[in-house]
Parts: structure tokens; C-alpha cells; sequence
């Protein structure tokens, strides 16, 4: 098989007409660099942001070239916002559309995501299946976010749930490792991904698609293109509850995710100190700041159980983040310690939940699943206001 190279692809989109049928994609500057890994091909085009929409069957036509190299095993191609980009492209007026749409095709156009004509918000397009969207986001990396991540969503399984996780973090996805899988997904209908799965868990992750070592050197616009493809064009079928494993901090990735899916909650992963609560902070008014409900905050390694004498020690300190939580009145979730049989097990892709499913780090995470449903089926259950005319 022929090796496809960076060139090749190159060669290829400058065969794709530009804008208006002016130039080529190439020669008008539109393509992001190229990315290429086990014979997929990545790359975005840079378009104005407010004909992303028009330029749609553009993008279409760059990846069935793309495609048609042999060798070339897929494409993900992407468009992305840039008002100086292709200038000829932005002589023509704009046609503003009749309604702002909320995503007009699964991650590929969200460039165009504006405001309707009153200033209201635009609407958040939901996954077709999926009952409920919740993140689970720290504010810091090292706080063991990806590791609650899954054991909640196989606890919500465990209480009876269906359940699907989503690995948002495209630098540096866990969830292969932790759920012990292998191997690439299968694409059904051209583009619908079949997702992942272990342990009866459905998941995506862009470490299913790439090799482990591979460093991900993509721009924020592919980041956020490549995230919602995952959320969108993978068959997710029938779920109550969409786990997404957020990447840390207040980023690109995480602005995509709040302003553009309909996030039914947010849950919060801190440890005990102060500095790492300082960080949580910044995550919880992320979450505020877009009217994302907080579901509650989870203290990790809120404390170590020394595996010998089974002693405990509050190595981070203790308390941090239930004093948080009722500072800024969310609910306290619980507190996962620091134990070796977390650590084992998680290294190992066998989750406490389904390794050990009665023992006592088991029962902590499937309490706090318990309690995240209760709140959003609370929220859920809330009677909407009386609209009385007079």
C-alpha cells in the first residue's frame, strides 16, 4: 500500500476549487497543516466565519479527495472561523439565515454557531438518544478526573442506567488505557462511528483513532471540530446518561462543550489543597458564566489508607472541597480515597466498579452516581412556571 504523505495531500487539495470557484485551496492559503496518522488524514480549512454554513459542499468535496488517495484510510476535515482567511471568499455579502441554526452539521460548520437577530441564544442541538449530557471536569490535570470519569459512569450503570462516555480530552486521552481497549473503531453509513466498548460501557476517544504515542498537534478550531464529531457522528443508540470526560481547565475545548451542547450538569473534580481548589474555582465559574447547572464537586484523594495497617493519612489535607461546596452552595458529592487499589486497577483498564463491585471504593463512586442522578432528575422534575396573562 502507497504511504501517504503530507505532499501527496497537498497535491491533492490543489485540485479543490476555493471559494466561488476562485483558485484552489492551496494556492488561496485555506489549509490548516496536515496531520496524518495510521492513514487517516486530518487537517481544517479556514474559512469567514459567517459563510462557514454556504462553504459547507467545499469541505465535502476537499474530503471525498482526500479520501479517494489510495492509502488514505479516512479523513476528518474541518472547517474553521478565520475573517482574513481566503479574501476573496469574503467579497460576497453574507446571507444571514432565517434562523440561527444550532449546529447545521454535526461539528463541521459550528464556526457559524452566531446569535439570532434578537440576541438571543442560539439553540443547542441535542445527540439524538441520549437522554442526559454530563461533564466531568477539574480545573487542574493530576486530580484524577479521567479515573472518576469512568467509575462514575460504570456507577451509574451499576445503578441500573445506560451509560456512554465520551473522552473529550484530544492532548491527552485516558479512557483506552483505563478501560482497557484496543484496536480502531468502525465507521457504518460513510461517516457514523460504532463506538468503543468494555465492561458493557460505550466510548469514544480520539486515543481509538490514533496511536498512543502520537503527539496531538492540533489547533484550537480542530480541537473543537474534532470533539463534537465524536459527540455527534458516533451511534451512540439509546443512553439515559452521556458521560464526558472534559480536558482540564477553562480552554478551547471546554468553551465548546458548555456553549454548544446542551450540558444537563457539570460535576467538579478536586482534590483536598488549596491550590488545586484555586483551580476548581475557575471551573465552576466557567460552568456559571455559560448557565450550566452544577451538579456538585467530588473531593479525590481526599485521604490515603495506608494498605497495610489500613491507617488513614490526610496527605493533601482534608475537608477543601466540602468546605467549597458550601461556600458556593452546590452540593458535596463525596470523597474517593487515595487507595492502591484505585491506582492498580485503573493502570491495569479494570475500574474498581467492575474489578471489585462490592468493595469500598466501588461503593463510594456508586454513591456518588447515585447522587448525580438524583440531582438531575430533581432538576428534571421541577415544575415549570405558570404563565398567567392578564
Amino acid at each position: 500500500m502507497a504511504e501517504v504523505t503530507k505532499d501527496l495531500v497537498i497535491d491533492t487539495l490543489r485540485k479543490v476549487r476555493g471559494p466561488d470557484l476562485e483558485g484552489d485551496l492551496i494556492s488561496r492559503n485555506m489549509v490548516s497543516d496536515v496531520f496524518i496518522a495510521d492513514g487517516k488524514v486530518y487537517f481544517s480549512i479556514s474559512v469567514p466565519s459567517e459563510r462557514a454554513e454556504e462553504l459547507e459542499p467545499m469541505r465535502q468535496a476537499a474530503e471525498r479527495a482526500v479520501k479517494a488517495i489510495p492509502g488514505v484510510k479516512g479523513a476528518l476535515v474541518t472547517l474553521t472561523a478565520d475573517r482574513k482567511a481566503g479574501a476573496a471568499a469574503a467579497t460576497k455579502p453574507a446571507t444571514a439565515p432565517s434562523q440561527s441554526p444550532g449546529n447545521s452539521h454535526a461539528g463541521h460548520s459550528h464556526a457559524g454557531h452566531s446569535h439570532g437577530a434578537q440576541g438571543g441564544r442560539a439553540q443547542k442541538a441535542g445527540v439524538p438518544g441520549v437522554g442526559a449530557i454530563i461533564a466531568v471536569a477539574s480545573g487542574k490535570g493530576g486530580v484524577g478526573k479521567s479515573t472518576t470519569a469512568v467509575n462514575l459512569a460504570l456507577g451509574l450503570m451499576a445503578n441500573g442506567l445506560k451509560v456512554g462516555l465520551l473522552d473529550a480530552d484530544i492532548y491527552g486521552p485516558s479512557v483506552p488505557r483505563l478501560l482497557k481497549i484496543s484496536g480502531r473503531p468502525k465507521q457504518i453509513d460513510n461517516r457514523i462511528i460504532v463506538p468503543m466498548e468494555n465492561y458493557g460501557l460505550k466510548s469514544m476517544s480520539i486515543g481509538y483513532l490514533v496511536d498512543e504515542d502520537a503527539a496531538m498537534i492540533w489547533r484550537g478550531p480542530m480541537v473543537q471540530s474534532a470533539i463534537l464529531q465524536m459527540l455527534r457522528e458516533v451511534a451512540w443508540g439509546e443512553l439515559d446518561v452521556l458521560i464526558v470526560d472534559m480536558p482540564p481547565g477553562t480552554g478551547d475545548a471546554q468553551l465548546t462543550m458548555a456553549q454548544q451542547v446542551p450540558l444537563a450538569g457539570a460535576v467538579i473534580v478536586s482534590t483536598p489543597q488549596d491550590l488545586a481548589l484555586i483551580d476548581a474555582r475557575k471551573g465552576i465559574a466557567m460552568f456559571k458564566k455559560v448557565e450550566v447547572p452544577l451538579l456538585g464537586i467530588i473531593e479525590n484523594m481526599s485521604y490515603f489508607l495506608a494498605p497495610d495497617t489500613g491507617k488513614r493519612y490526610d496527605i493533601f489535607g482534608h475537608g477543601g472541597a466540602r468546605a467549597e461546596a458550601e461556600r458556593i452552595g452546590v452540593p458535596f458529592l463525596g470523597e474517593v480515597p487515595l487507595t492502591m487499589d484505585i491506582r492498580e486497577k485503573s493502570d491495569a483498564g479494570t475500574p474498581v466498579v467492575v474489578a471489585d463491585p462490592n468493595g469500598a471504593a466501588a461503593e463510594v463512586y456508586k454513591g456518588i452516581a447515585r447522587q448525580v442522578w438524583e440531582q438531575l432528575a430533581g432538576r428534571r422534575a421541577r415544575p415549570a412556571p405558570n404563565i398567567v396573562f392578564e
